[in-house]
C-alpha cells in the first residue's frame, strides 16, 4: 500500500510543479496584456485630446526618458494607425478611435478568460497541495507507526 501512496504522492508533487509553471505562464501573459491595455487607454485619450486641436497647434511630443519636443499639428485630421506585422496606414480620427476601442474590448476579453484560467489553476493547485499534505502526513502516521 505504501508503494501506491508514494507513488500518489510522486505524481501529485509533478503535477504541482507543472501547475506552477502554467499558473506563471498565465500570470506573465495577463502582465503583457495589461501592458497593453494601458499603452492603448493612453493613445485613447492623446486621440480624444488631438481631436480638438487645430491645424499648426503647438504640441508636445514624448520622446522617451520624461523628455519632450516641441512640434507643430500639421494635418489636424488624419491618423498613422500601427496594424500590426509593422504596417500602418493613415485613417481619420473616428476611425482611429473605434480601431482603438476595439483592440481594447478584444484585449479587456482576452484579460478576463486569462483570469478565468487562472483561477481554475489556482483551483486546481490548491486542491492538489491539500490532497499532497494529507498523503504525506498518512504516510508519516504509517512510517512513525512502523518505527515504534
Amino acid at each position: 500500500m505504501e508503494n501506491k501512496q508514494e507513488e500518489e504522492l510522486r505524481r501529485l508533487s509533478v503535477e504541482l510543479r507543472l501547475l506552477e509553471q502554467t499558473a506563471e505562464a498565465i500570470q506573465s501573459r495577463v502582465n503583457m496584456v495589461n501592458t497593453v491595455i494601458t499603452d492603448l487607454t493612453y493613445a485613447a485619450m492623446t486621440l480624444d485630446g488631438l481631436e480638438k486641436e487645430k491645424e499648426n497647434s503647438e504640441l508636445l511630443v514624448p520622446i522617451g526618458g520624461s523628455s519632450y519636443v516641441r512640434a507643430k499639428l500639421a494635418n489636424p485630421d488624419k491618423v498613422i494607425v500601427g496594424m500590426g506585422a509593422g504596417v500602418s496606414v493613415e485613417k481619420t480620427f473616428p476611425e482611429a478611435k473605434e480601431i482603438v476601442k476595439k483592440r481594447l474590448e478584444d484585449l479587456e476579453k482576452t484579460r478576463m478568460s486569462l483570469q478565468h484560467q487562472f483561477a481554475q489553476v489556482a483551483d486546481k493547485t490548491s486542491e492538489d497541495r491539500e490532497k499532497f499534505e494529507d498523503l504525506l502526513a498518512k504516510l508519516r502516521e504509517e512510517k512513525a507507526s512502523k518505527n515504534v
